[in-house]
């Protein structure tokens, strides 16, 4: 029997682009339909996928293992369940339709507009929880997204995304909401991230693949390498620290990358720390077994091997013909500098450390600054100390924007064990490239529009001559003259408004004609006859009108306006000719909040 012959290279490429702009345009189309859900619409869908996911967590994981090679099950399934609990309670209570916020000293009020398309890439290192988690943040913002799986993970990602699409669906999404490549090359990931109705890039992977997000020619949020530093301060909790770094580097073998990578020792305490180590399953290498390691696990590229990534210390030691205990969790490599003479001091995405030794802490604080320039400006590092002081100098000037406070760096920059955001994706900032330096949420995927009314009234030019004015005083300067005199200008400032209307008031004219229409035997409309039933946005009301209570009526209404009424138990009065978002119709419908002003003439 003759062997199946594989598609070649140039068909797969062209078959990945065209899915790219098929994806693109249906998720466009969605898009139109999902950014006019309402709030509870919009939170119903996350719900739903957050609640179709968690039961699904550890068959996630599984398959990634299964079918990427890296990590660790177990691990997976906290990552997983991170994503759909931990992240899912954080994100849940934002507002993320309609107004969101007002200022009323300001006068400006805030309205929620989604970004749009969602490219999405997905690493092989954390394919499912990265998917359920950029799929959630995605949706709460009413964004539709294109998911592109590293090659790798196509299988273990294309589960997550049907899972959560299918979820998703039965909660009311549009078909299209959410959607992901199968055919997966670097020409068609390139075609989605430049595709005319992608809006946003979510990168997260290599620095090639980082850097092509950015030149895509959209805004893109990218996360490059870490090579997160550990600085072990004489004060330190030896014990805790040690078992922290340990804990960090192991967890799924390391793959995050925001793992620790460096342990940089205070010289005083040198000792004990590298008992603890040895204590809790670290090995040091020999000067022989470093090279041999270095050979092994970083590429001439400076790369981590793809074929050591995520595996286990034994293992790594076992490729690289290297005898360590069976116990054996990390393996340390002590090291005298940074930078291509020393290998072992990139990001290693493996449980394998560089190890220095330092005099004191501003001699730390030089060595972490040097492996966060090889390779991880802006992204993590840790700091294990009792001082203060010496933790806020750290905050002060290393060059990384999560540093992480005797906790392991894995878990504390993602928000698992401190009280930053939780995400899966850490922007590195101006340091490392990047647009921000946040922890990425639904508010990044969302564009904020603002009503602003004037506060200030402002004069012409043309009006100066008629406006009264202020004479602003100018300080002398050097060189304007012999006397040091310069020109005084006139700023115009806004007249004053207009004194209050004498005689009688509104509500009292308003009160002596319905006692006077009351006395020939007319009676005001009641609040149901008063119900608003505009026929549509900008049409003007139908409908019987109710006297108005004291307050001016309204000739705007959105959602938020109806909602605040409803919880405060009160009625919305509206101009006859208000214009009214249909959202707030259909609510303020429901719960007869509506009266319509009396016409004043």
């Amino acid at each position: 029997m003759a062997e199946p012959v594989s598609q070649p290279q140039s068909d797969r490429d062209l078959a990945s682009i065209a899915e790219a702009r098929a994806l693109a345009r249906r998720a466009r189309q969605a898009g139109l339909d999902l950014a006019e859900l309402s709030q509870e619409r919009i939170d119903a869908i996350v719900d739903a996928m957050a609640a179709a996911a968690t039961p699904q967590a550890e068959a996630f994981a599984q398959l990634a293992v299964e079918e990427t090679g890296y990590g660790v099950v177990e691990d997976k399934v906290q990552k997983n369940l991170f994503s759909s609990q931990k992240v899912y309670r954080f994100i849940r209570p934002m507002k993320t339709v309609g107004v969101i916020a007002r200022d009323d000293e300001r006068r400006v009020v805030e309205i929620a507009e989604p970004f749009g398309v969602v490219a999405a890439i997905v690493p092989s290192t954390n394919p499912t929880s990265t998917a359920i988690y950029k799929i959630l943040i995605s949706l709460k913002a009413r964004c539709a997204i294109v998911i592109s799986p590293h090659p790798a993970a196509v299988k273990c990602i294309t589960r997550v995304a049907e899972v959560m699409e299918e979820a998703a669906r039965r909660a009311g999404a549009p078909a299209g909401s959410i959607n992901w490549m199968t055919t997966v090359t670097i020409e068609g990931t390139q075609e989605l991230m430049k595709h005319r109705d992608v809006a946003v890039i979510l990168a997260t992977g290599g620095m090639g693949l980082v850097r092509a997000a950015y030149s895509a020619g959209k805004p893109a949020y990218g996360v490059g390498p870490g090579n997160a530093p550990a600085f072990i301060e004489r004060t330190a909790n030896v014990r805790k620290a040690v078992h922290d770094i340990v804990t960090g580097k192991t967890f799924d073998n390391g793959v995050l990358c925001s793992a620790e990578n460096s342990v940089v020792v205070d010289e005083p305490i040198a000792g004990e720390v590298k008992r603890e180590f040895q204590a809790q399953g670290g090995y040091f290498m020999n000067a022989a077994e470093i090279e041999a390691v270095a050979k092994g696990l970083v590429t001439p590229q400076r790369l981590p091997n793809p074929a050591l990534v995520g595996r286990s210390a034994v293992h790594i030691a076992g490729r690289c013909n290297i005898t360590v205990p069976a116990d054996t969790r990390v393996l340390l490599a002590p090291l005298d500098g940074v930078g291509r003479d020393y290998p072992l001091s990139i990001e290693k995405l493996c449980p394998v450390l560089s190890y220095y030794v330092v005099k004191d802490w501003r001699e730390g604080c030089e060595r972490c600054k040097q492996i966060l320039r090889y390779g991880g400006m802006g992204h993590t590092m840790s700091i294990h100390s009792r001082n203060d002081q010496i933790i806020l100098e750290f905050g002060l000037h290393k060059p990384a924007y999560r540093i992480v406070v005797n906790s392991p760096t894995t878990h504390g920059s993602v928000g698992l064990s401190t009280g930053l955001d939780p995400a899966m994706t850490l922007g590195c900032g101006g340091f490392g490239g990047n647009i921000t330096s946040d922890n990425i949420s639904p508010r990044h995927l969302l564009n904020i529009k603002r009503l602003a009314h004037e506060l200030t009234p402002i004069v012409s030019r043309w009006d100066r001559a008629a406006s009264p004015h202020v004479q602003v005083d100018v300080e002398p300067r050097p060189g304007a003259g012999p006397t040091g005199q310069v020109r005084a200008y006139e700023l115009p400032v806004a007249p004053a408004r207009p004194p209050a209307p004498t005689g009688i008031s509104a509500d009292a004219l308003s009160r002596r004609i319905d006692e006077f229409l009351g006395s020939r035997g007319f009676k005001p409309g009641s609040a149901e006859d008063a119900q608003i039933q505009p026929n549509d946005v900008g049409r003007p009301f139908q409908g019987r009108q109710q006297t108005a209570p004291d307050q001016p009526p309204l000739d705007f209404v959105c959602e938020e306006d109806v909602r605040m009424a409803i919880q405060a138990g009160r009625k919305l009065v509206v101009s006859e000719r208000a214009i009214v978002t249909p959202a707030a119709r259909d609510l303020g419908e429901q719960h007869r909040v509506f009266a319509v002003a009396p016409w004043r003439g």
